[in-house]
Formats: structure tokens, sequence, C-alpha cells
């Protein structure tokens, strides 16, 4: 059985002292690619790295994460945007909203996120897209953003289901991971109503590890838990979450080297 992990920070330092052994790990579980959302412009060359080390497996994107946006935020989108130019990436990503952390750079925030949409509607490249605390907020600039042709990912979906109905209905998809593990995580009010076509899986490691690894380090290799507890939400089978959700994938990301 082959998952796709469409959400990872593997490149993360919380991962240098055993990166070949959760790689290992990865594979055993059946996980066939991860994709790697970058943050600032710091993590750039950790991020490439991995791609090179395991070639296949670790697929990059480019992008600015929303917590990463200071006043110097203009300067790390040229950076990005170079980046862009001269090679391929899966996606435009990890790019959004945060009002969960800080509050005083929001409206940088919002420049740089449509100037990064903007990027992914020139390039034809999907979102990656986080939205903690913000989701209505980031659903309102992708809607006065869209193209008809814009898509990709709510990434750590945590939303209502008018939410999810909202971010479906413009061609987007839930990103799934360990919050649909936790008792009081609120999808199981939101997953047994939506459609498997509209979900991918992802766990955000090195953070946010489903049962019964919460508060430990997470890693890919815990995809199939998350698939097992989606399954149980959509009367699915683990085997038929992990081939949908692939295709899901597979469907939305740039294949790099075509």
């Amino acid at each position: 059985m082959n998952y796709i992990e469409t959400h990872a920070h593997i490149y993360s330092s919380k991962f240098d002292s055993d990166r070949d052994q959760v790689i290992q790990d990865i594979r055993d579980a059946g996980i066939e690619r991860v994709y790697m959302p970058n943050v600032d412009v710091e993590t750039i060359a950790a991020m490439l790295d991995c791609e090179e080390k395991y070639p296949g497996l670790c697929i990059p994107m480019m992008g600015l994460h929303p917590c990463d946006v200071k006043e110097d935020f203009h300067e790390q989108l040229v950076i990005m945007e170079d980046w862009l130019n001269k090679r391929q990436f899966a996606a435009v990503g990890e790019i959004g909203l945060d009002l969960y952390w800080d509050k005083t750079f929001f409206e940088q925030q919002k420049e740089a996120l449509r100037i990064q949409i903007n990027w992914a509607k020139e390039r034809d490249l999907p979102i990656v897209l986080h939205c903690r605390d913000s989701m209505d907020e980031t659903i309102s600039i992708v809607k006065e953003e869209h193209d008809g042709k814009l898509k990709g990912v709510f990434h750590c979906f945590n939303g209502t289901l008018d939410q999810a109905n909202q971010i479906i209905e413009m061609g987007f998809l839930l990103g799934i991971g360990g919050v649909a593990t936790f008792k009081n995580g609120g999808l199981d009010k939101v997953i047994p109503e939506i459609n498997i076509d509209n979900l991918v899986l992802e766990t955000d490691a090195p953070y946010l590890a489903p049962v019964p690894y919460r508060g430990k380090r997470n890693s890919p290799a815990y995809l199939p838990i998350i698939a097992e507890k989606i399954g149980d939400y959509l009367q699915l089978s683990k085997e038929e979450v992990a081939l949908k959700t692939k295709q899901n994938a597979l469907n939305l990301f740039r294949e790099i080297g075509s």
C-alpha cells in the first residue's frame, strides 16, 4: 500500500540526528512521496539537500510561511521568486495567514499571500495554504484572487463544515493530519460529510503528531494512522483511503522534471 505525504518538514533540524533512520521508517510504512513545504530563505538549502539525498521521495515546494513574514519579507520574496524562475517546484508553499502566533505583520502577511498566489497563477502551480486561526480570512483572499484555474490545499484543515464546503467549491483540497485523531479536534463532525475526492493526507511533521504519539516528534511514518481514522469516519478501508488520497495528490502537484 502506497501513501503520499503532502506536507512534512523533513528537512527540519529536529530530524538532524537520525534523518536516515526516519527516512527508512517512512519507506517501511509505505510512504511513496513526501512533499516538503518551504518556510523561509534560511530553510531552502536544507530542503533542497533532502531532495538531493532522497531523490524521488522528498519533493520541494517554494514559498514564504506567514509566521516568517517580517519587515524584510519583500527581500525574501525576491530570492524565492528567483528560485521559482530557475528550477521546478511541486507547488508554491507554505504560504497563507496566521493569527495564532503574532498579529504584528498581518497586513504584510496578506500582501505576501497575494503576491505568492500570483506566482502560482503565472506558473500554473498549486498553492499550499497555512491558515491557523485565519480560515475565513484566507478563504476570502483566495476567492478574490481566484482565476478559475487556481488550485491547492488548505493545509492542516480544522475548520467547520461550511468552511470546508466553501474550500471545495473553489476546487481546493483539504489537508487532513493528526488533528483528525484528537478527541476534541472537531473533525469528527466534518470529515463524515466530505467526499474522499476532496482530501489529501499530511502529517506536518515534526509537528502535530497523531494519537497515540501526540506531544512527541511527528513523522510521515505515522500517515497510516491518519488514513485509518479517516477511513473510520468515511466507512472506507485504509487501503481505499491510501489509494484515493494518493491519486488526489498526484493530480494536484506539479511533477518535477516534466
